[in-house]
């Protein structure tokens, strides 16, 4: 059978179909009931029941995974990388509140491979799943020329609701005094790559595949720790410490979360200030995981950028009512997470100062 031009040229429809077709069975764990029609359809469908809520407010938010994707193709490892992106998508709305409804992903790629397409869209689907988030549809684009071989882009978007009473608003709510807790997270997550990268493959001179004895293993495996999903953990921090509205986001003993993400410490706390606030993060007082302390002893970087680009140890952070932090401490590590008092709010001008 004659190759079809377009295929020639690089773009494999009927190979796309194929692996499209598989898609219902990979996404069966991350339906919802309020979904409706099937992916595929020129849109995704979610009917929103709007006799749960008195206010909905809908929430979104899109993200990538920047140069981390630099790592799955030296590995050829493409299993974890949706799940970073759905991770990230999660933690960027539940900081506010929100519960995940649904999500919609995006590759592009010169030319596709159903390894890699299957590996991705299953990261995708699991994460999906343990967020009890509905992938409802996507895009997978071949554009050959485009990108270099065996490389590819993601990018997706999610969609969140919250009601209004309950939305989190740390700037009409962080009060001096209050206790900035610390949730761990498990590395680089999807921040700092960059950088990372050039200390340890061009300071270093390691490679991906390279063992170190501090890292009790390969540099690569240590940058693929899948992004650590906060969503679940700080929806049921949201039910036992804030009642029930009205005003529930003022009386509650949660004041505000802030996802540690781009911009690290630095950028990231100040989004949740009130002007006349500021966060004091002490220093020495959670675990600083392995790869920072390399990257802080071989990177020659500024100790004032490295809590500026990396999350140092610390992926979400909490701001509570002072006379609740040993209680949110024990809820947060009653759900699986290691979690520290690193700071307090403090008088001053909405910045943060690490001592």
């Amino acid at each position: 059978m004659k190759t079809k031009a377009y295929a020639a040229a690089g773009v494999d429809i009927d190979l796309g179909n194929r692996l499209k077709a598989t898609l219902p069975a990979l996404l069966a764990a991350t339906r919802r009931r309020e979904v409706l029609g099937r992916v595929g359809g020129f849109g995704g469908l979610f009917a929103l029941d709007p006799r749960r809520y008195r206010q909905p407010v809908l929430v979104s938010s899109v993200d990538g995974v920047g140069t981390k994707l630099k790592i799955a193709f030296a590995l050829d490892r493409h299993d974890t990388i949706g799940q970073d992106l759905v991770n990230h998508c999660v933690n960027d709305i539940a900081v506010l509140g929100a519960e995940p409804l649904f999500f919609l992903d995006y590759l592009g790629t010169g030319r596709l491979e159903p390894r890699v397409f299957t590996e991705i869209l299953r990261g995708f689907a699991r994460a999906c799943a343990e967020n009890r988030c509905a992938l409802i549809g996507g895009e997978t684009a071949q554009m050959p020329g485009f990108y270099r071989p065996g490389e590819y882009d993601v990018c997706g978007a999610i969609v969140g609701v919250v009601e209004k009473a309950r939305l989190l608003d740390g700037t009409r709510t962080v009060r001096v005094g209050d206790a900035v807790l610390g949730l761990a997270s498990s590395g680089l997550h999807t921040n700092g790559y960059s950088l990372a990268r050039k200390i340890l493959f061009g300071r270093m001179r390691l490679k991906p595949t390279s063992h170190v004895a501090e890292l009790g293993g390969r540099v690569g495996d240590e940058l693929l720790k899948v992004h650590v999903s906060y969503g679940p953990v700080i929806q049921k921090l949201l039910r036992r410490f804030n009642p029930a509205p009205p005003r529930a986001a003022v009386a509650g003993g949660i004041r505000a979360f802030a996802h540690i993400t781009g911009g690290g410490f630095v950028d990231n706390i100040p989004r949740v200030l009130p002007r006349q606030c500021d966060v004091l993060i002490r220093k020495g007082t959670w675990e600083v995981l392995p790869i920072f302390q390399l990257l802080a002893a071989r990177g020659g970087v500024v100790e004032a950028e490295l809590y500026q680009v990396f999350n140092m140890g610390i992926g979400l952070v909490a701001i509570v009512a002072p006379d609740r932090a040993e209680a949110v401490l024990r809820g947060v590590r009653a759900a699986g997470h290691k979690a520290w008092c690193i700071g307090e709010v403090l008088r001053g001008t909405g910045r943060v100062r690490i001592e």
